[in-house]
């Protein structure tokens, strides 16, 4: 499976037969899902403090996916996650997901991730602490 050495981060989601769509292949939205299991995991190891806190938190902004190759039941898709660009506001996370029965990519997805106040209500600068963790995970 090419490139999934480059992330260090993975889980691994069996494939349910209710993900299919009548198409006879798992239905687009659910590559969305998989990519939020990775992406929670993966911002959990990051911000435990200020995210169990609900004072600062991540929040969702945008999310693109590219389709490569269909994944059907039975199967066992790895999803790799990690860091493409950290931004003054905003993260930019590449997520990665391979079929393990076919051993090849089915899709990429790119996530944009805003650090949100939940007092105030707003946007904030992404915290110094989110991005050394994410440097001692993804750029070391």
């Amino acid at each position: 499976m090419d490139g999934i050495e480059k992330f260090k981060l993975k889980i691994k989601i069996p494939v349910q037969w209710g993900d299919m769509d009548a198409f006879q292949h798992v239905n687009n939205t659910v590559y969305l899902k998989w990519n939020e299991s990775a992406r929670v995991e993966y911002l959990q190891k990051h911000i435990t403090g200020e995210f169990k806190r609900n004072i600062l938190g991540p929040i969702l902004a945008r999310q693109d996916c590219r389709y490569i190759f269909p994944v059907t039941y039975p199967d066992t898709v790895i999803v790799g996650i990690r860091t493409a660009e950290i931004l003054e506001d905003r993260i930019r996370l590449e997520t990665r997901i391979y079929s393990e029965h076919h051993s090849r990519l089915c899709a990429i997805i790119y996530s944009t991730v805003m650090a949100y106040n939940f007092k105030l209500l707003q946007k904030a600068e992404i915290p110094k602490s989110w991005v050394k963790a994410i440097e001692d995970l993804d750029f070391k």
